[in-house]
């Protein structure tokens, strides 16, 4: 029987990719304006999460991320099952912050399952697109396979959650235009770290030892294998 490899790294950045995931499912309703056009100001370090998912398909494999965004979806949502208890639990009379803490924290259903399912559908879009052009590729040419991903991720993840949390709730001509704002900024921030992303991988790959092709692997989004 072949024993499971442990990586020295793997748990860090399943953590880091935790941490920054649930600020965001937090801070998503805070809008900023963009040259005039509103958009969530997690398109600022968002995308941080894309960039620690192709961390991970590049070294580990598709299998060791999508293993990595399970554990992170299933953290988001019990945070936001927490959120909710929170908001529903009625405050001490001494306590005048309840009103702050309920419009922080008290997001519509609707919000937290548009979000949700858009983190996974954008994340496994961009995990699976990325471990394909690997295998094209040949490993060579990170640069198209991180942006590439993030282009396709990042426009499945916007629409998505644009689509099922705010239609009907937006015009729809400021719902495109939220879309598309967001989407190019989070590609954009993409293209800002990729030299950031060489480094990494570079590091990653040459401390843990593995650079991993997905050549025999099941695809299939929905399975799952505690990655440690």
């Amino acid at each position: 029987m072949q024993t499971e490899r442990k990586y020295k790294y793997l748990g860090i950045f399943t953590c880091l990719y935790i941490v920054f995931q649930l600020v965001s499912d937090v801070t998503a309703g805070k809008i900023i304006s963009f040259f005039s056009f509103p958009v969530s100001v997690t398109v600022l370090y968002f995308p941080v999460t894309y960039i620690f998912a192709d961390v991970l398909t590049e070294v580990y494999g598709y299998a060791k991320a999508r293993s990595v965004l399970w554990i992170v979806m299933l953290s988001s949502i019990l945070a936001g099952l927490l959120y909710i208890l929170v908001v529903a639990i009625p405050p001490a009379a001494t306590f005048n912050a309840n009103d702050a803490y309920t419009r922080v924290l008290g997001q519509i259903p609707r919000i937290l399952i548009g979000g949700w399912l858009a983190v996974f559908a954008g994340e496994i879009s961009n995990d699976y697109v990325m471990a394909k052009l690997k295998i094209l590729s040949k490993g060579k040419l990170l640069w198209t396979r991180t942006i590439s991903s993030t282009i396709v991720g990042q426009l499945v993840n916007t629409i998505v959650f644009y689509v099922i949390g705010l239609y009907g709730i937006l015009a729809n001509n400021i719902l495109f235009q939220a879309i598309l704002t967001g989407w190019l900024l989070k590609v954009f921030v993409e293209v800002i770290f990729t030299p950031l992303t060489y480094m990494v991988v570079g590091w990653l790959k040459r401390n843990e030892g593995e650079d991993y092709y997905d050549t025999n692997t099941n695809f299939n989004p929905f399975k799952f294998k505690p990655p440690f």
